[in-house]
C-alpha cells in the first residue's frame, strides 16, 4: 500500500532539503535526495530500495538506485554540509568540550559480492558471522547524540590479495583518520572514549596522545601493568584480573551510575605504568559487587587523565557516555535502515550511511529546535523516537489530505493490483 508521496511532505522537510541543494548538480539529484531521505524517515518498517519505492507514489526503484550508485555527487561533501546545518542553530550547533566516541558495529550479509564482507565478529549479534562492520565516530555533548563520521571495513577476505591490498586498513588506522577529520573541522573533543578493541592497541593510544587528546579506554583483563611498590617493595607486573582480586573491599568505591536506568557499580582507582606507553596512566576497575569474588561483571578502564579531576565518580560517569553511539545504532537501524541496502560497491555503502546520518540529523534538528512539537504533537518530544513519531504523523496527516484531493490516483493504484475500483 502507497504510504505517502514526495509532493505531500511536511514543509520542514523540503525547508531541511533545501539546504542541501547546491551539494547536488542536477534537478533529478536534488529529487533523488528528497526521495531517498523521504523512504528512510517513512512508515514502512523495511528500508531497502524496493520498499522504499513501493511506498510511495511518484518514486521509482531504477530512479532511486541509480542516484544512489551512479549519480555524480560527492558524499563526502553532503555529510560536511549536514554537520555545517547543524552548527549554524544555536539549540544544535556542538558545544565546546564535547564527547567523542569511536566504535564499531557490525550486522549479517550474506553472500560473497558486497564490499567489505567477510567472515568477522558481529557486535549485535555477539559471535563471528558472514557481515560487513563499519567504523564511526559520534559526539555526546550533554544535549544531543550525533554521528559524525563512518568508513567501511574492508576484511582481508573481501579483497583480492587479502591483507596484502592496499585497500586493507585495519580498524584502529580507519579510526584515527576519521578523529584527524573531526580535528581539521576544528572540533577538539574533551575526553575521547573507546572499547577494549581500540584501547588494547598501544599505538593507537600513543596516536592519540601525540594529537594532545585525552581518552578512556577499555583494557582486557589479561593486559599486564606495572604497579609502583610501597616503602621498600619494588614496583610489580601483574594482570588486571589478578590486580583486581587482589585489593580489599575497602578500595572499591560504590557509585550510583546512570545509563538507561539506575545501576550501582564498585570502583577502584590505581596510578600504573603499561611497558609499550610512556608516563603513568590511571586505571579503573569496576565492578558490579562489592567484592571480585561475587562479581560477575567487570571492567578495566585506562586513562592519560591523571589529574584530581579523574576520581572514581568521573571516570565511570564520563564513560558511561559510551552508551550514546549504542543508542545511534539501535535507532539508526532499527527505525532508519542502516544496514537495510540492496547495494554492493563501497562508494554505494558510503552514501547510504551518509544519507541515514542526514536522516538522524533532521529528526535531532527538529527536536531540539521544537518544530514538530508545535505542529505535530500535544506533549514534550524527549526522544529520538518521539521527534520521528511526531514527523511519521504529519507524513501520514498530509498524505490523507493528499488522497482525498487525488482520488483518481488512488483508483488508479488499485486498478494496477488488479482491481475494480468505480
Amino acid at each position: 500500500m502507497k504510504e505517502t508521496t514526495p509532493t505531500a511532505m511536511p514543509p520542514c522537510f523540503d525547508k531541511w532539503c533545501h539546504r542541501f541543494d547546491d551539494v547536488f548538480t542536477h534537478i533529478a539529484q536534488k529529487t533523488g535526495f528528497r526521495h531517498y531521505l523521504g523512504g528512510l524517515l517513512g512508515e514502512s518498517e523495511r528500508k531497502n530500495l524496493t520498499q522504499m519505492s513501493k511506498d510511495a507514489v511518484g518514486v521509482t526503484y531504477h530512479r532511486l538506485h541509480h542516484f544512489l550508485t551512479a549519480a555524480t555527487w560527492d558524499a563526502e561533501r553532503l555529510n560536511e554540509r549536514r554537520l555545517q546545518v547543524m552548527q549554524q542553530c544555536s539549540q544544535t550547533k556542538i558545544r565546546r568540550g564535547f564527547t567523542l566516541i569511536i566504535d564499531d558495529s557490525g550486522h549479517r550479509k550474506s553472500g560473497k559480492s558486497t564490499a567489505g564482507v567477510g567472515r568477522q565478529y558481529i557486535g549485535e549479534i555477539g559471535k563471528t558471522e558472514n557481515g560487513v562492520v563499519l567504523v564511526t565516530t559520534h559526539l555526546y555533548d550533554g544535549v544531543k547524540s550525533l554521528p559524525l563520521d563512518v568508513s567501511l571495513y574492508q576484511h582481508a577476505s573481501s579483497l583480492p590479495q587479502g591483507k596484502q591490498s592496499p585497500e586493507f586498513i585495519k580498524k584502529p588506522e580507519l579510526a584515527l583518520k576519521l578523529v584527524d577529520k573531526c580535528l581539521a573541522r576544528g572540533e577538539r573533543p574533551g575526553i575521547v572514549l573507546i572499547d577494549a578493541g581500540y584501547g588494547n592497541n598501544s599505538n593507537f593510544l600513543k596516536q592519540l596522545e601525540a594529537k594532545e587528546l585525552r581518552y578512556i579506554g577499555g583494557l582486557a583483563k589479561n593486559r599486564k601493568v606495572l604497579v609502583p611498590g610501597t616503602n621498600s617493595q619494588e614496583a610489580k607486573k601483574i594482570r588486571l584480573d589478578e590486580l583486581a582480586e587482589s585489593l580489599e573491599q575497602e578500595a572499591f568505591t560504590a557509585i550510583e551510575l546512570k545509563v538507561e536506568k539506575l545501576r550501582t557499580v564498585w570502583v577502584a582507582t590505581l596510578e600504573v605504568e603499561l611497558s609499550t606507553m610512556s608516563g603513568s596512566k590511571k586505571v579503573a576497575i569496576v565492578m558490579n559487587a562489592p567484592t571480585f569474588a561475587f562479581a560477575t561483571e567487570v571492567d578495566y578502564l585506562l586513562t592519560n587523565v591523571t589529574t584530581e579531576k579523574a576520581t572514581s565518580e568521573w571516570i565511570v560517569t564520563t564513560y558511561s557516555q559510551r552508551n550514546w553511539v549504542e543508542v545511534f545504532y539501535r535507532e539508526a537501524k532499527g527505525w532508519l535502515g542502516l544496514k537495510e541496502y540492496q547495494v554492493r560497491g563501497d562508494r554505494s555503502l558510503y552514501r547510504h550511511w551518509i544519507l541515514v546520518f542526514c536522516a538522524y540529523s533532521f529528526i535531532v534538528w527538529h527536536q531540539l529546535t521544537g518544530g514538530l512539537r508545535r505542529r505535530w504533537a500535544n506533549q514534550p518530544l524527549e526522544t529520538f523516537n518521539d521527534a520521528l513519531s511526531a514527523f511519521k504523523t504529519a507524513i501520514s496527516y498530509r498524505f490523507v489530505r493528499w488522497l482525498q484531493e487525488n482520488m483518481d490516483v488512488f483508483a488508479a493504484y488499485k486498478a494496477s493490483l488488479g482491481f475494480i475500483w468505480a
